[in-house]
């Protein structure tokens, strides 16, 4: 007599889990989209409607403050009503939204579109990841979160894409409505996804965590067994509180989890939205940064797969260090950069590591936490981590300006690079290993 968690664990890649990860990567890969359309407008817009820096700093920002709130409520919503209802809801919220930024008549509603907007996003990324986690079994549930995160290099290609084809003949809004409208679409597949089967065991809903478990070990050739009823689990009814996350059993992983999310949210949308931007501060035409843009895109893709490759091999800590000191690294050189070479070398280096390190950090974060918790603790350390996300966009728009074009492109790149060395000290000396250990095995009933 085994429980769901322990049959799960037993699987091989089923083709359900399979479903799971594409139908949950479309929505990922919309989301991406929006956010390498905000980087792809920012330029145009800000021509358009006369925007000072800090102005198209707010314009990063306001989407990333939704998308705190967002993490934070969609997160302990999914340890409420499941993920599956969390990313569904959540994505209809993203479309609807990121269309209605298209019609935006001035700069204060664009705002508020983008707002949101990132509560969808916000809500729906903690709860994608811990969903496919739960599916996976250990021996390949790193991988699998890293290659849902790899859907985001995809849908910043497709950005980057309509930014250089389509944005300078048809304009801004053009960006956001292609970003708005086909995310409806996915959503609506997303009716085909089915619960998580550990979280349904953790709420007593055993018959049904039984029937997916079931068609799993019938998709795998395996016997079926039947589960036991975790007695520990049924007494587990209380909802989870944010004090709980810090209380002694959980205390060190919200540490580290929310330095990790504040730090590579800060770096990564410090350059991330700012790119095309800048380069055109450096004197390269709009379009021309709009094409860089898109050849660093594509480094995204190697960097996630590396990263999926080696997670299961050396470990969450050791990927995590490594390419946050390779983000660190390139951030510097790119700083330095002052040749058309230079700026694309070190600009593929940057986007290589920074996305290799996101992908480590979706598989990690789920992994930290116990399955009663897990979804608020996720939410949390996404929504803490937006803070970073809310102050980037904007801190760089102000050491942009008042450091001027040229040195201001310099002192950007060197404040990223502190940031992304930092955290990855912080995960070498403070981070746990959970490389291999099945989700039931962490303290699932603390």
């Amino acid at each position: 007599m085994v429980t769901i968690s322990q049959r799960i664990e037993r699987l091989p890649v089923t083709p359900m889990l399979w479903k799971v990860l594409f139908l949950t990567g479309i929505g990922w890969l919309f989301d991406a989209m929006d956010q390498g359309m905000v980087a792809g407008v920012m330029a145009a817009i800000g021509r358009e409607w006369k925007l000072t820096p800090a102005d198209l700093g707010m314009l990063g920002s306001a989407s990333a403050v939704g998308m705190a709130i967002g993490a934070a409520i969609a997160g302990m919503a999914a340890d409420r009503w499941g993920r599956r209802t969390v990313i569904t809801f959540t994505l209809v919220l993203y479309g609807l939204a990121s269309a209605a930024s298209s019609i935006a008549a001035n700069f204060s509603i664009l705002l508020f579109m983008r707002f949101l907007t990132g509560l969808g996003l916000g809500g729906e990324l903690p709860a994608a990841s811990t969903l496919v986690s739960e599916f996976s079994p250990a021996k390949s549930r790193g991988r699998m979160v890293v290659l849902l995160e790899s859907f985001w290099a995809w849908g910043w290609i497709v950005a980057s894409l309509i930014a250089y084809l389509l944005i300078p003949v048809y304009g801004w809004r053009i960006g956001f409505l292609l970003g708005g409208i086909p995310a409806l679409y996915a959503a609506y597949l997303r009716k085909g996804i089915p619960e998580s089967p550990r979280y349904l065991e953790q709420k007593g809903h055993f018959q049904e965590a039984d029937e997916i478990v079931s068609k799993m070990e019938q998709q795998a050739g395996l016997n079926k067994h039947k589960s036991t009823v975790n007695n520990k689990i049924k007494k587990k009814k209380k909802n989870i509180t944010l004090a709980e996350l810090w209380s002694k059993d959980y205390i060190r992983r919200t540490l580290v989890l929310w330095i990790l999310w504040l730090g590579i949210n800060f770096g990564y949308y410090g350059f991330v939205l700012w790119i095309p931007t800048l380069l055109v501060g450096k004197g390269f035409a709009l379009v021309k940064g709009f094409e860089f843009t898109l050849i660093m895109s594509i480094a995204q893709l190697p960097g996630y797969y590396t990263a999926a490759y080696l997670i299961e091999r050396i470990g969450r800590k050791v990927v995590l260090t490594s390419y946050l000191l390779g983000t660190a690294v390139s951030a510097y050189l790119f700083s330095q950069a002052a040749s058309v070479t230079n700026v694309l070398v070190f600009g593929c280096l940057l986007y290589f590591f920074s996305l290799g390190a996101w992908g480590a950090v979706y598989a990690y974060t789920p992994e930290v936490y116990p399955t009663r918790v897990r979804g608020s603790g996720v939410g949390w350390a996404a929504a803490v981590g937006r803070i970073g996300a809310i102050a980037a966009p904007y801190i760089v728009g102000v050491v942009y300006q008042s450091k001027g074009k040229q040195v201001g492109f310099t002192y950007v790149f060197v404040m990223i690079t502190v940031v992304f060395a930092v955290v990855a000290v912080v995960i070498a000396l403070a981070g746990i290993e959970t490389k291999g250990k099945a989700l039931h095995e962490i303290n699932e009933y603390k």
